[in-house]
């Protein structure tokens, strides 16, 4: 039994998926079978992709709240504090709800597991689980953690699936080629179910649609089924047309900036426009537009006063998205780069992507067990003014300090810096 969160959140982060040898879900179900199923009680929309998903889930949140429905919302990974990852209406788990429900776990491990945990992952999928049936929400919008067909919130019999994006990441464990990504994250997708689909890549859209194929569920598929156009980024939001068979929206505004927002934000109204026509949810095209203009995500693209912005792109896909999105909110300006990330990536291609528009590329590390050291992200920068510090702290002041007034200064890379970074502006009162 565990007392206080602290104590929780000290023992499941030691819990690493690595120890444990179990066949995937083959625990997860266990488990729920001891809780009742709490998962069986929840409408699902399910979301799988290598990015965009936080951002869909968002814009998802906000369109359902705004037309009244408890909307239940689990993501990852935490800026803060891991109650975050599972929210209702935008309020995360209080430390006593997540303590209630993981000593009621902890219980069934003991006695019937032998104190064997699973990973921590599974564990925050399990206190989600039982948190939303017990509060009996209306809606729970679940993102995968890993791949999707082996990941622990397979378990759910969702109302709609979406892929967003597919990109070469975590390939020890998904794979080395677009098809074989694609396939772990099309594991999501059931039979009868429909699916909205915002993969671009030929090799890895061939694949999805296979699985559609095979599970007969209908697809929805990005520049195929729906459309944006007229497409209009201003400083504080962009415009832009959807369009999906006969339904037109016009000047739909969208608070988030970048083209890849706009995507993720249609991966969304199509979403809703699928339910709302199967009956399964009644909402406005008011709330479609509310939802869009209010939807924001901190560490996404996210900016501070003197132009600072902070960006979790994780990989290169999104140090794509990052790029063009700058180049569209501040053409003219210089941008600084400060980099930090964790070891499980290929950062080769999100550095050289940096160095074709960085004034100066500064990189740190973070401390984790398996952060990046400083030194070796520098050695694959091409840069003529990269600098690299241990001392992530040092190098975000050092760059405050010297950067020139038009200049933007771009703190960007693994989630966990961004985390480290906003905590660290929040208390100086930036």
């Amino acid at each position: 039994m565990f007392n206080t969160m602290n104590e929780c959140t000290e023992f499941i982060f030691t819990l690493k998926a690595v120890d444990h040898k179990r066949a995937p879900l083959v625990l997860m179900k266990e488990v729920l079978a001891h809780l009742e199923n709490p998962h069986n009680k929840l409408r699902v929309i399910h979301v799988a992709g290598s990015n965009g998903k936080g951002s869909t889930v968002n814009a998802l949140r906000e369109m359902l709240q705004h037309a009244g429905y408890q909307v239940g919302a689990f993501t990852s990974p935490h800026l803060e504090r891991v109650n975050e990852r599972m929210t209702i209406n935008g309020e995360p788990i209080t430390d006593e709800q997540f303590l209630y429900y993981f000593n009621k776990l902890a219980k069934i491990i003991e006695e019937q597991y032998n104190g064997d945990f699973p990973s921590f992952f599974e564990v925050v999928t399990l206190v989600m689980f039982q948190f939303f049936a017990d509060q009996g929400i209306d809606i729970a919008l679940i993102e995968t953690g890993l791949g999707g067909r082996l990941d622990a919130t397979n378990v759910v019999s969702p109302l709609l699936a979406i892929i967003t994006t597919i990109s070469l990441e975590h390939t020890a464990f998904l794979g080395d080629t677009f098809a074989k990504v694609a396939s772990e994250k099309a594991g999501i997708i059931k039979k009868g179910v429909p699916v909205v689909i915002g993969v671009s890549n030929e090799e890895a859209l061939a694949v999805i649609k296979q699985t559609a194929d095979a599970q007969q569920a209908q697809c929805f598929i990005l520049g195929q089924d729906f459309t944006v156009s007229d497409i209009l980024q201003g400083t504080d939001v962009q415009q832009f047309t959807y369009e999906k068979s006969n339904i037109v929206m016009t000047d739909i505004a969208l608070k988030m900036a970048g083209p890849h927002q706009i995507n993720n934000a249609i991966l969304a109204i199509t979403a809703i426009l699928a339910l709302r026509e199967e009956g399964a949810i009644t909402l406005s095209d008011q709330s479609i537009r509310h939802g869009l203009l209010y939807a924001h995500w901190a560490g996404r693209f996210e900016q501070w006063p003197q132009k600072i912005v902070l960006d979790g792109a994780h990989n290169s896909e999104g140090t794509a998205a990052l790029i063009q999105t700058l180049k569209n909110v501040f053409p003219k300006s210089h941008y600084r780069f400060v980099y930090a990330a964790l070891a499980d990536k290929d950062h080769a291609n999100s550095i050289a992507l940096m160095d074709d528009v960085a004034t100066s590329i500064t990189f740190t590390q973070i401390n984790l067990p398996n952060a990046m050291p400083a030194k070796d992200l520098s050695i694959l920068s091409t840069n003529a003014n990269k600098s690299y510090h241990e001392d992530w702290m040092e190098s975000v002041q050092t760059v405050l300090r010297e950067r020139a007034e038009e200049d933007v200064v771009v703190i960007t890379g693994s989630l966990y810096f961004i985390a480290n970074v906003r905590q660290w502006l929040q208390e100086e009162g930036r």
